[in-house]
Parts: C-alpha cells; structure tokens; sequence
C-alpha cells in the first residue's frame, strides 16, 4: 500500500494534532535526527518539540535512541519516524471512520430530526419535544426535516469506503501470496547449498 503525503497528514492530524505536521516533514526520510535540530529548524523551545516527540511516540510513530553528549554530559534524544506504523493507523482510522458513518446512518433513518428555520439548532424528536419544537436559541418553531439528502450521502460515502477497504484487502493478499511464493525458492536455494556442503565434506574425508 503506498501512502500519499495527503494520507499521512490525516493520520498525523488524527492521532498528534495538526501542529504536529511540519515537525514530520523534517522527520521523514530520516534517521535519528537531534531533538535539538528540530526545535533549531521550527523556531521552537525544545520543550515544545518534545511535547509533539511525546505525543508521536504515544501513537508509536516514531522511535528514538538516546546518546550521551560527550562534552556537556547530557543525554540527546534522536528521533526517527516510522511511515510503517502510518500505513497501520491509515488501515484503522479508516474502518473507524465506515463503522461511525454506520451508526450515523442507522440514527438518521430511525429518528425524526428538526430544524430552526433560522438554522441555529438542529433536533431530534425527543430533544424538540422537550423544547416544545420551539428553537432553544432564538424561540422559533422548529420545522421537521427531510434527511433523504443526508441519507444518500451517507449511504455513498460509506459504499466508498468499503470498496477502498475491499481494494486494500485484495492489494494485501496478493502482496503476502507473492511473499509465501518466494520462501520455497531459498529454502530449495539453501537445501542446496547444504548439499553442496555436505557433498565436499565426504570428499574430504575419502
């Protein structure tokens, strides 16, 4: 599954928050940069890029080593940023997002919703009611809603959404048939190699 710079900013957004972003820029396709460099290269405190490290790290995307500074006796953290654990969290947020459309859908399709004509409030029947379908925000009588719309869409998205899921499972069972092809070639290849070893150590011994 290859990855798009877009993908990627959803996913950091998703699990680190948005401020996070240019500090993953400098981090990819790197290895064991200094925190020091980062904070450097943002302009920041280096208690504030620590703070986004930290929060990476919470979501396991990124790694680090520690070395101790020789000459001022303390130790340095350098990062490194793993695009794998991205691949994983794009997988999970993704069937998070269809099961949360799923349950959005069911709502709209089970209940009555009511709007203020003047667009403040949107209800559902109970919460109207006890309003007495009267707008809690500027009194107006709220109108019952025709979702049909909100229905479609929600349908769409989530038919989307499966077939993407359905393509990535398909991607990822021929990318691990090839994988399981592949094993049977080195075993023959070292199977003859130890043949090969075997047949020159009795030769040896003639």
């Amino acid at each position: 599954m290859t990855i798009s710079n877009k993908v990627i900013e959803e996913v950091i957004t998703e699990t680190a928050g948005a401020d996070v972003l240019p500090l993953v820029k400098l981090l990819k396709n790197k290895k064991n940069v200094s925190e020091f460099k980062l904070a450097e290269a943002l302009k920041i405190e280096i208690n504030q890029a620590r703070n986004m490290l930290y929060r990476l790290y919470n979501a396991n995307l990124v790694s680090f080593v520690r070395k101790k500074d020789k000459k001022k006796g303390w130790y340095i953290y350098y990062w490194t940023f793993d695009l794998k654990r991205v691949k994983y969290l794009a997988k999970v947020l993704k069937r998070k997002r269809l099961e949360e459309l799923k349950e959005k859908l069911a709502q709209e399709k089970s209940s009555q919703f009511f709007v203020c004509p003047n667009k403040c409030v949107r209800l559902d029947f109970d919460h109207a009611m006890s309003f007495e379908f009267k707008c809690p925000e500027c009194g107006a009588i709220v109108q019952q809603e025709d979702n049909t719309e909100k229905i479609k869409k929600l349908e769409a998205e989530i038919k989307k959404l499966e077939e993407e899921i359905k393509q990535e499972e398909k991607k990822e069972k021929i990318r691990l048939k090839k994988i399981k092809k592949r094993k049977p070639k080195k075993a023959k290849k070292v199977k003859k190699r130890e043949g090969k070893k075997k047949a020159k150590k009795k030769r040896k011994k003639k």
